[in-house]
C-alpha cells in the first residue's frame, strides 16, 4: 500500500488549503489514518487523525480550523484547513496505521505567508 499526499502550496494568512492522501488500495479495513506535520527545527506532530468509524482527534492549536474526512470509496483521507497561520507553515505527512512499520505518505509543503 502507497499513500499520495496532494494539496500544499503557499497561502497567505487567513487563507485556506485541503490536502488530500489517496491510498494505492482500498482504505475501508484501516482503521487510524490522519496527518503529521513537521516545521523546520521542530519535532513532527499529530495535526489530526480518523477512525475507520470517523472518531476524529485534533491537535489543540488546530481544533475549529481544521477539519479530518475520509471518503472510503475513493481511498483518500482530506484535511480541510482554514484560517492559516503562519505557524501551520510545515511539511504535511499523512499516515496509516496497522501496517508496521506505520505507513507515511511522501509529504506535502505548506507555507503560510503573514
Amino acid at each position: 500500500v502507497q499513500l499520495q499526499a496532494s494539496g500544499g502550496g503557499l497561502v497567505q494568512a487567513g487563507g485556506s488549503l485541503r490536502l488530500s492522501c489517496a491510498a494505492s488500495r482500498s482504505i475501508g479495513t484501516i482503521n487510524g489514518m490522519g496527518w503529521y506535520r513537521q516545521a523546520p527545527g521542530k519535532q513532527r506532530e499529530l495535526v489530526a487523525a480518523i477512525t475507520r468509524g470517523g472518531s476524529t482527534n485534533y491537535a489543540d492549536s488546530v481544533k475549529v480550523r481544521f477539519t479530518i474526512s475520509r471518503d472510503n470509496t475513493k481511498n483518500t483521507v482530506f484535511l480541510q484547513m482554514n484560517s492559516l497561520k503562519p505557524e501551520d507553515t510545515a511539511v504535511y505527512y499523512c499516515f496509516a496505521d496497522g501496517f508496521r512499520p506505520r505507513l507515511w505518505g511522501q509529504g506535502t509543503q505548506v507555507t503560510v505567508s503573514s
